[in-house]
């Protein structure tokens, strides 16, 4: 603990030393830090998912690099900003088509260990074609987890926002507190409770979380708001898919109204969403960043893939 205050210590005193001395960018461009799941992403599109022993034929299918950090970052990128990976990706073969993918859409990777020869997460994804409803199977970052000690001392110059998602528990407490103490706010990407939110929460600005977001002894959203309220968050948020967004601000209680559309594919739309108010929150108010963001991850309901609402527009 003594050796993480200290590694804390010094990295802010050089964030603040960097940050003071960085010159001037366009007010268009921000920077952004991601941290947590690289997955590669295989995705179907169907008539159904296959029932058991039955083998179905897709009629179409795309590849690209996925998990919510990342696919938030490729959004933010997409908007016309700086985005960074902080997460495992590893020298495998096939790591590089996700460092293609990411190339691709000038998404930076930070790697936190970048000589394992480990095959990374690979999430297989059926969507329904009539629907637009998903099915997923995927390993996560379960095997995939990395220490503090393996963050590069730089990571945060220059950055103007931080996301997590919680799948890289250990490396986030410790940007958390990072950016903490240098003002540059956070955001946490709440799609499921994972353990050790719970030392993060302290540290965050903004809790954007999905209906499926439970933390110990919460059965309804009212419970959510109290349990995160008293990490003195100052906005919370909780999605519900095509119905209104929940929010508390600053003790203000609301709501935001979310596009209705005939949906192709939802899979990615939180983790565009989480990438979208990325970018709008340094931008406008929190109810304003709420409601175009939600504007950009319905417009990605409308293409299949977590790619094409981007290079089809």
């Amino acid at each position: 603990m003594d050796n993480l205050k200290s590694k804390i210590a010094q990295l802010s005193v050089a964030e603040v030393q960097n940050r003071s001395t960085e010159p001037s960018r366009s007010p268009k461009s921000d920077r952004g830090l991601f941290v947590g799941l690289v997955t590669l992403d295989l995705i179907y599109l169907a008539n159904s998912a296959p029932k058991n022993n039955q083998k179905i034929v897709a009629t179409d299918y795309t590849v690209a690099a996925g998990g919510p950090a990342t696919n938030a970052a490729v959004t933010f990128s997409h908007l016309g900003n700086q985005s960074t990976v902080l997460g495992v990706v590893g020298s495998h073969p096939m790591t590089q088509l996700i460092r293609g993918d990411l190339a691709n859409y000038k998404v930076a990777i930070a790697d936190l260990e970048p000589t394992t020869d480990l095959a990374p997460p690979v999430s297989s994804i059926i969507v329904t074609q009539a629907t637009g409803e998903r099915a997923v199977v995927s390993i996560n970052a379960v095997k995939t987890q990395a220490n503090s000690a393996s963050i590069p001392p730089d990571i945060l110059q220059n950055v103007d926002i931080v996301l997590i998602d919680g799948h890289q528990m250990a490396v986030s407490y410790s940007i958390a507190q990072i950016a903490k103490v240098n003002n540059i706010p956070v955001v946490i990407d709440g799609g499921s409770w994972k353990p050790g939110f719970e030392q993060i929460l302290p540290f965050v600005n903004y809790a954007i979380c999905s209906a499926n977001f439970y933390p110990p002894n919460c059965q309804t959203g009212e419970d959510v708001f109290t349990y995160l309220g008293g990490f003195d968050i100052p906005h919370i948020v909780i999605t519900h898919g095509q119905k209104p967004i929940e929010y508390l601000s600053d003790t203000k209680t609301g709501i935001v109204d979310v596009p209705q559309i005939q949906a192709v594919d939802t899979l990615g739309a939180g983790d565009i969403f989480h990438g979208a108010f990325c970018h709008y929150i340094l931008k406008a108010s929190f109810t304003d960043a709420l409601t175009l963001a939600a504007n950009i991850a319905a417009d990605s309901c409308k293409f299949f893939g977590t790619r094409r609402w981007m290079n089809l527009k």
